[in-house]
């Protein structure tokens, strides 16, 4: 079994969505490293999770440290492979550290972002994680979104349901997704809901 298209899920702060998403093949699961994050998970759940899993890749997400703060934090997460940042300033500063790259960006920045300085980054390898407070995409955030990934890789996290990811992928010409992980009931139980849908519309059947 496998996926049609690369995926990471983002959150992660649970065995249970980790377990699940690595049994859907999915490509990459994030973890926030923030200690002033809602979803901060610290080196030992960091290990407890991750310990359980195998055959995909763990992202550091961040959104203020500064590129000192991120190279010393993930110095207790030495599995981390990818670092994910709200502030292309500090992202550019880690460039050639030996970590995959992902420019968290709002969809407001993308209709702002100059192409040129686009596909420079893409030339360092820095995929583009596509946000938003918005539920649904409209036809500006289509063309805004369809021009930047002609000229880097996309990872699309807003305005996807099971009904339409196939569709936006190949609309898009999107690399990827991106899905938000939740919280347990309880140990061991959790809701998955439009998660699964979409993990599950996206699965080739062999």
């Amino acid at each position: 079994m496998a996926l049609r298209t690369f995926v990471k899920i983002s959150g992660i702060t649970n065995l249970s969505d980790a377990r699940y998403c690595a049994g859907m093949y999915v490509d990459l699961l994030g973890f926030s490293l923030e200690e002033e994050s809602e979803k901060f998970i610290t080196p030992t759940q960091y290990n407890e999770i991750t310990g359980w899993v195998s055959g995909l890749e763990f992202v550091g997400e961040f959104e203020t440290y500064d590129a000192y703060q991120v190279s010393e934090t993930i110095k207790n997460y030495p599995s981390v492979k990818w670092i994910e940042h709200d502030r292309i300033e500090h992202l550019a500063d880690l460039e050639g550290k030996g970590q995959g790259l992902i420019y968290k960006m709002d969809l407001k920045e993308v209709k702002n972002i100059e192409l040129e300085v686009a596909e420079k980054l893409s030339q360092s390898g820095i995929i583009f994680h596509i946000t938003s407070d918005h539920a649904v995409l409209d036809e500006d955030d289509i063309k805004a979104i369809k021009l930047i990934s002609e000229n880097c890789k996309v990872i699309l996290g807003v305005g996807i349901t099971a009904e339409n990811v196939q569709d936006l992928i190949a609309e898009l010409n999107l690399y990827g997704i991106s899905l938000t992980g939740g919280l347990e009931i309880k140990p061991g139980f959790k809701d998955f809901n439009e998660l699964a849908d979409i993990l599950e519309a996206l699965e080739i059947e062999e």
